[in-house]
């Protein structure tokens, strides 16, 4: 899809960034990790993204769809969700020349993020702490399926795998008994997401202690440490009040009526947080023999006799349309909304006066429209600089710009495999 005309130009200008200044050696690929190191991209920093030579990260490939461009091998839009503000670097660290360039970037680096199996980058020289001992000041992040240590620390990690061990899966789902039952997986890769966050949350509190003492420090995060930590609410009402949360669809734990209802021509969401939005609900539908019923009084009784409740709520609500009793629920104060698909989130008038859609144009002049930062910072928003690269797309210029290099020690090392050049954009004849 294409934005607005002129959507992007309406955003006021903004400055460089609150991270601007800071250096960023991204060695990661799929999706936690690179979320990570474009929120800081996003913020400000300069994130050098390295990639194996001929393939790239793996999301390149994943598709379709792709982005065509023109060129034989277009970029899958998946990579496009990860991988603004960023150079791409198209290094080959299995060969020792090309860990030894890497090993000098990162001695003048102030991040390095990477998402290698724990140990799988000691053999190049390239692990926390022989990168520590020569930049002291460096602040390595570890992204894992398990962390650097505990009996499953070697094994690899999936978003999928570490949905179900989390118990994530266990409380997703159509409840036993209904048709469809059983766990499911969150429709978007919520582990990789969140442990991307925290990593991102963990990197800005290390250059804050760095700020104070002048260290730099390993940040060991893990992709079911963060899954784990984001249970809450269901993780809590097991250890407090001993039972096994279950599936509910698409029912809350706690708190009644916070579901899905028919309407009678789509569903609808009820989010009722209180009882006087209970109540307003009860009144709206005309039901305030419900609201006067002492089992449902408050949210424990409303709890305890959620079938009965509910039976009730969903005769109530079956005659309505979903537009006139959104709109109703709305002028009476009870939070409901529509179930939109992504195609319409994507056209909501909220999503894109708030700017979460931005159209970037990358050096070849193909546009590509990716969602904008959430953040809303008054003094120094978000910027979006640099479109996802090209493999490859910026080796020749940041060799020469990081370390010195001249032009025939760049050609000696493309030729000895241990850099690629991007080719030419379509199109344009000229070197990259």
């Amino acid at each position: 899809m294409t934005m607005d005309a002129g959507l992007a130009e309406d955003m006021p200008a903004a400055g460089p960034g609150p991270l601007q200044g800071l250096k960023v050696l991204d060695l990661s690929r799929v999706l936690a990790a690179p979320l990570a190191t474009q929120i800081l991209g996003d913020l400000g920093a300069e994130v050098l993204k390295i990639e194996q030579p001929g393939r790239g990260d793996d999301t390149r490939g994943w598709g379709p769809p792709f982005l065509e461009d023109g060129s034989a091998r277009p970029d899958a839009a998946y990579y496009f969700c990860a991988n603004r503000n960023k150079r791409s670097v198209a290094i080959d660290f299995g060969k020792p020349e090309g860990a030894a360039l890497l090993r000098r970037m990162a001695a003048g680096a102030d991040i390095l993020v990477e998402n290698f199996r724990t140990g799988g980058l000691a053999r190049y020289g390239l692990d926390a702490a022989s990168l520590l001992r020569a930049n002291p000041r460096l602040i390595y992040c570890s992204i894992t399926g398990f962390g650097q240590t505990g009996p499953y620390a070697t094994r690899g990690g999936y978003d999928f795998l570490i949905q179900g061990m989390s118990g994530v899966m266990s409380v997703t789902g159509r409840p036993e008994g209904e048709p469809g039952a059983g766990p499911m997986k969150v429709g978007l890769p919520v582990s990789d997401l969140f442990t991307g966050l925290y990593a991102t949350v963990s990197i800005l509190a290390a250059l804050q202690h760095r700020e104070r003492t002048g260290e730099g420090q390993h940040i060991d995060c893990a992709l079911l440490d963060s899954q784990v930590s984001l249970l809450v609410n269901q993780a809590m009402n097991h250890l407090v009040g001993g039972a096994v949360p279950r599936r509910l669809g698409n029912a809350h734990p706690n708190v009644v009526p916070y579901r899905d209802f028919a309407a009678s021509d789509d569903y609808i969401l009820v989010a009722c947080g209180s009882d006087g939005q209970f109540r307003a609900l009860c009144r709206l539908l005309g039901r305030e023999d419900l609201a006067a019923d002492p089992r449902f009084a408050t949210n424990a009784g409303r709890n305890r006799d959620r079938r009965v409740l509910e039976v009730e709520l969903a005769r109530a609500i079956a005659p309505w349309r979903a537009a006139d009793l959104l709109a109703a629920m709305e002028r009476a104060g009870v939070p409901g909304g529509p179930i939109n698909g992504i195609d319409q989130v994507l056209q909501d008038p909220q999503v894109i006066a708030r700017g979460m859609l931005r159209e970037m144009r990358r050096d070849d002049g193909t546009p590509v429209t990716v969602l904008g930062f959430p953040g809303q910072l008054s003094r120094s928003p978000a910027t979006y600089r640099l479109a996802p690269p090209r493999l490859g797309q910026d080796t020749r210029a940041v060799l020469a710009e990081a370390l010195g290099l001249g032009a025939d020690e760049i050609e000696a090392l493309r030729a000895a495999g241990v850099i690629a050049l991007a080719e030419p954009p379509p199109g344009t004849g000229s070197s990259a």
